[in-house]
């Protein structure tokens, strides 16, 4: 039997628990982008003439963040948007999700900065991850990448950088700095404020699930690489993962209520934390809250 979409006759082709509805394939791309475009016209408002960075690894979401971002804003002759892919070394894994990154920016006509962890940083990831080290492989990749868009952002001169986290990537997030008890990295995930020597952060998907993400760029045919990283397994996301999906099939509707409740929350917790202290790397000049940030501890530099 065919189910149809709530919203028209045609053949449904999602069934969204949370909301109760059923939607074809014209209905769900339209909700997905009505819900990204009020993301991004209520937390990063886009001004004239903003130079808008686009971190690509050629995966679905940051495929899909510069597809959508590109539809919204790609005809505004005073906006510039720049993809930035990050090549991080990581052999049968990266070179095949760049090729497919190559693949999008041509299609869209949207120009493509490439830069790797071995020109940045002397290193690969492949390199990294054979050495004996305190922290797992997650958190190097994370810290060195950030470093990397961030800098080349800068050098573009773009006011804001978008990442393709998502509402699972964000409330897996939430939780788990709650069960650390981590509540300055909590104030972190608020919509972003501008601090010198730190591009803007923008993550227009932060209320589209994950599974939303991957249908959207199937149905629009995007060059995507579905294949994990060789490296993924940080043991308590992983945990806090299964267990909000868990939560999400008997309790639909938990993932947003996490987030909206943590916006609710965070203004009011910035002001009991003050702000870091902000600084230059005395190694490398990149901005940080120390005497030396946290890529140059990573790579053992003093």
């Amino acid at each position: 039997m065919t189910i149809k979409c709530k919203k028209c006759n045609h053949e449904a082709i999602i069934f969204q628990k949370y909301s109760g509805m059923h939607l074809c394939k014209r209905h769900f791309i339209e909700d997905v982008e009505r819900k990204i475009r009020l993301t991004v016209r209520r937390d990063y408002s886009i001004k004239k003439n903003d130079i808008i960075a686009v971190a690509l690894s050629g995966g679905k979401d940051s495929s899909v963040a510069l597809y959508v971002m590109h539809k919204i804003l790609g005809n505004r002759p005073d906006i510039q948007i720049v993809a930035i892919s990050v090549d991080e070394g990581i052999y049968g894994y990266r070179p095949q999700s760049l090729e497919l990154a190559k693949k999008l920016t041509e299609t869209l006509g949207v120009r493509h900065i490439i830069r790797s962890f071995k020109d940045e940083h002397g290193t690969t990831m492949d390199e990294l991850a054979a050495m004996d080290r305190e922290k797992g492989t997650c958190s190097y990749c994370g810290v060195l990448r950030k470093s990397i868009l961030n800098r080349i952002a800068l050098e573009i001169g773009a006011t804001k950088l978008v990442t393709g986290h998502n509402l699972d990537d964000e409330a897996q997030t939430i939780l788990l700095n709650h069960f650390r008890g981590d509540m300055e990295r909590m104030v972190r995930l608020a919509p972003p404020a501008t601090v010198e020597g730190l591009v803007m952060r923008a993550k227009p998907l932060r209320n589209i699930p994950e599974k939303e993400v991957a249908l959207y760029a199937l149905v629009n045919s995007l060059p995507v690489d579905f294949s994990e990283c060789p490296y993924a397994g940080e043991a308590l996301r992983g945990e806090i993962r299964e267990l909000l999906n868990s939560f999400e099939t008997k309790h639909p509707g938990t993932k947003y209520s996490l987030l909206r409740g943590f916006d609710k929350l965070v203004g009011a917790l910035a002001k009991e934390l003050p702000p870091a202290k902000i600084e230059k790397c005395r190694i490398c000049g990149d901005t940080c809250t120390e005497d030396i940030c946290q890529a140059c501890k990573l790579l053992g530099r003093t």
